[in-house]
């Protein structure tokens, strides 16, 4: 049997509440930002501020990037990081301090959702935040519905690789992280577990998933929605592809393995083994009782220092800018000046 979760997350209201979350839930370069875009094609409702694309996602993250940047200082806050491998189970705090942190991330949801009857909110590090994050929806009465990408932690290793520079063995134990919490968090909502390369070759078929998944039809999923998600949803988004053997990344690949034989079986409609998950579950916690404190404190801080550094960059910048403004002012004011002395 499958490993209990470890908290149980307060109850979401079912079918009747007046608005319903769609949550993408998954790893970061696991094609969470294919599956929102569709989502967001097919009637569910983004952000008001969303993360714009880069070099690594040029077609957009969709991601509220305020709560992003909350999600990683309440990350910090438990002790650990988005990257932290040993992020789950989920590190609650002590109750006066936890409620601070609900209140100010239930109004940034308002913020970020008012008005949304149908709120879609991708984040992946809400995924090892869900227990806190389902109290935040259930204050507001809010219901859930998941979605859960499933891609080979090979191909993402490749995209963490290229773009943080992890290793390959921290980027497949990080993906087994995202996806115990994924499904442990999940099991009493209506949930669809979708393959990657699937959406990418037959969306049409992965949508009828989450609709059969959730036991609702996608609300704006018309002839004129499926032509943009056609548009969308290009082979270009297919990167990173690999038949290369987990066996290759130790012990690390060995907990990958059982927990992406799970979920490709959960994606292809077939019955996934409980035993896999138990004993992914089982390695992982006996890796973090042996190495956790120092893993999670070490990239807690990493990612401490990451944030200040980006900070000091942007003031950087805006001092930079509010410079070359002031000295372009002091060039005109110099110039009308010469202008009149000139008379």
């Amino acid at each position: 049997m499958t490993p209990p979760p470890a908290s149980v997350p307060s109850p979401i209201v079912g079918p009747s509440a007046a608005r319903t979350a769609y949550l993408v839930l998954g790893m970061h370069r696991s094609g969470t930002s294919a599956a929102t875009q569709l989502l967001a094609l097919a009637g569910a409702e983004l952000p008001a501020n969303v993360m714009p694309g880069d070099e690594h996602n040029e077609k957009g993250y969709f991601e509220p990037w305020k709560i992003a940047m909350f999600n990683d200082r309440r990350l910090r806050a438990g002790g650990g990081a988005w990257d932290d491998v040993f992020g789950f189970p989920h590190r609650p705090l002590p109750a006066a301090d936890e409620s601070g942190w609900r209140d100010e991330g239930g109004a940034l949801f308002d913020q970020e959702y008012a008005g949304a009857r149908l709120p879609l909110m991708k984040d992946p590090r809400v995924t090892v935040l869900l227990p806190f994050w389902r109290e935040i929806l259930g204050q507001r009465r809010i219901a859930a519905r998941c979605v859960i990408p499933v891609r080979h932690p090979l191909a993402v290793a490749a995209s963490l690789g290229r773009r943080n520079g992890f290793s390959v063995e921290k980027s497949v134990l990080l993906w087994s992280a995202y996806m115990l919490a994924a499904e442990a968090y999940t099991r009493d909502l209506p949930r669809a577990f979708i393959g990657y390369d699937a959406l990418l070759t037959d969306w049409r078929a992965q949508a009828a998933r989450i609709e059969a998944g959730h036991a609702a039809a996608l609300p704006g999923l018309d002839a004129k929605a499926g032509e943009a998600i056609d548009r969308f949803l290009t082979p270009d988004l297919r990167h990173n592809e690999t038949d290369d053997s987990l066996a290759r990344a130790g012990d690390a690949g060995a907990v990958a393995q059982d927990v992406f034989d799970w979920f490709a079986a959960a994606a292809d409609d077939a019955k996934p083994d409980a035993a896999l998950l138990t004993r992914a579950r089982a390695r992982l916690d006996k890796m973090r009782l042996a190495m956790g404190p120092l893993v999670s404190a070490t990239t807690r801080d990493l990612d401490a220092a990451r944030s200040e550094l980006i900070e000091l960059r942007q003031n950087h910048a805006y001092l930079q800018s509010l410079y070359e403004a002031l000295r372009e002012e002091r060039s005109a004011a110099e110039a009308t000046l010469d202008a009149l002395l000139s008379d």
